[in-house]
């Protein structure tokens, strides 16, 4: 199933609220969704953008797109967590120890390692 992470518009007559869902990616715009993730108000600006970013990653993860209009909206909250993430510090990888090499056993001849049974005589 393709899930989308976009806006439902709610609210008057010009006067949008935006909700942040998660949906089929063939269900309406203001139809039946997954998850509601967050809040838009356009008229009071950015600062209105309430996002449950826990969702948000975990959609994500599990491989929901955003929309074109979600991602302008959300990329200064992306970089805003970007830069209040705390920068983890790859350990450095411990040096290989050198492998081993096989010593391969002597290969015996076809014929030889087979014994012949012997053969019984047909009585008739």
């Amino acid at each position: 199933m393709a899930t989308v992470i976009r806006f439902s518009r709610h609210g008057s007559k010009k006067k949008p609220i935006y909700r942040i869902v998660v949906q089929h990616n063939r269900a309406p715009r203001d139809g039946k969704f997954i998850e509601h993730i967050g809040n838009f108000n356009p008229i009071k600006g950015s600062e209105t953008l309430l996002v449950k970013r826990d969702r948000l990653e975990y959609w994500m993860s599990v491989g929901a797109q955003m929309s074109d209009s979600v991602r302008t909206t959300l990329k200064p909250k992306l970089k805003e967590w970007q830069a209040s993430a705390p920068a983890v510090e790859k350990a450095p990888k411990a040096p290989k120890a050198p492998k081993e090499k096989k010593v391969a056993a002597p290969k015996k001849a076809a014929g030889a390692s087979k014994k012949a049974a012997p053969r019984k005589s047909p009585e008739a």
